[in-house]
């Protein structure tokens, strides 16, 4: 699949200070990729990059295959939609939306349709005349979006757009992000802090540390295996041991049984006898924390979540076996160090 962008040998420095560092990135055509990181890692910057917002101090970054590292934001092309949405209060809604058209000078006629189009396509054609502050966070959100979309972007960049939305509403924005995404076809590069978003909306998730690319690939396959300790710990593998061949493994909680002491066990998998220093009863499931000794001789605390009728009575201080198939393991490179910035 051709490239809607890429990046070669991109590095972004400040003082004495590397934001990006070196980084190899393709983004793929008519796909939603996400930048996934903690805060510092480097996404925006990348992406500021890709919007030309921020110039790199070295290496290259292609758009449709043309080397656009220099050129200025508003000859790339490409729709941005900020965390703060950016809004223009004094206009209606369909003002906002129409905004880019007008600076391209498209024809007054041609500019109202497309404006309309875009509005019924994120839901919000009954409220072209409003004004901004009559509208609700998911609303003025769909409103920035329709925004960016309506110039036909080579790409569209999102920035954080679902962060100051409540819960309930940002799953629900994801869900529309990635139908509005499926029937435009447009390249969409999203940032994000919150791995389960990265999950559900990726066709690609791409996570950095430290300005530096850690692992790219499509959630299925990034999930399950992660590439190292830093990755699986973002991803929520929440309890790491060192085998007896000293290789570095990692279970998540809810692969991880609690059973009595000289339980049946699959062979091959991990059987380590352990005592119980916390029980957390949440409804539909419990999380219990033990403390072992894993193949090193290292102590380490394991975390079980487990469903809460499929448990028997456990306490506090009970001495029990942690028990997880072979399938359940997942083998990796030890702790990745931070590059010093």
């Amino acid at each position: 699949m051709n490239a809607a962008a890429e990046f070669a040998g991109v590095s972004q420095v400040f003082g004495d200070f590397t934001a990006v560092d070196s980084i190899d990135l393709r983004i793929a055509q008519g796909k939603l990729t996400t930048l996934l990181g903690p805060s510092g890692c480097g996404k925006t910057t990348t992406l500021r990059m890709l919007a030309g917002y921020a110039a790199p101090t070295s290496g290259r970054i292609d758009i449709d295959g043309v080397d656009s590292t220099r050129t200025p934001p508003e000859k790339r092309n490409l729709g941005m939609v900020f965390q703060s949405y950016a809004l223009f209060p004094h206009l209606t809604v369909a003002e906002n939306v129409g905004y880019g058209l007008k600076l391209r000078r498209v024809p007054a006629a041609e500019r109202q349709q497309r404006v309309q189009e875009t509005l019924e396509l994120v839901g919000l054609g009954h409220l072209a005349a409003s004004k901004p502050k009559k509208l609700s966070g998911g609303q003025q959100q769909r409103v920035a979006l329709a925004r960016a979309i309506a110039i036909r972007p080579k790409l569209l960049l999102l920035d954080e757009p679902l962060s100051n939305l409540d819960a309930r509403l940002r799953v629900h924005m994801r869900a529309e992000l990635r139908r509005i995404q499926s029937e435009t076809g447009l390249t969409v590069v999203l940032v994000t802090h919150d791995q389960d978003e990265a999950l559900e909306m990726s066709d690609d998730m791409v996570l950095m540390r430290a300005g530096r690319i850690m692992q790219q690939g499509a959630p299925q396959d990034v999930f399950p295996n992660p590439a190292n300790r830093f990755v699986a710990d973002f991803l929520g593998y929440e309890n790491f041991l060192t085998a007896a061949d000293g290789s570095v493994l990692a279970v998540r909680p809810e692969h991880l049984d609690v059973l009595p002491v000289g339980g049946p066990t699959a062979a091959g998998g991990l059987a380590l006898d352990a005592t119980v220093t916390d029980v957390a009863y949440r409804g539909v499931d419990m999380l219990v924390t033990v403390r072992t000794v894993d193949a090193s001789g290292a102590d380490v605390r394991l975390i079980s979540d487990v469903r809460s009728d499929g448990l028997s009575t456990v306490s506090i201080g009970d001495v029990v076996t942690v028990t997880a198939p072979p399938s359940r393991l997942v083998a990796m490179a030890a702790e990745v160090p931070e590059p010093v910035r």
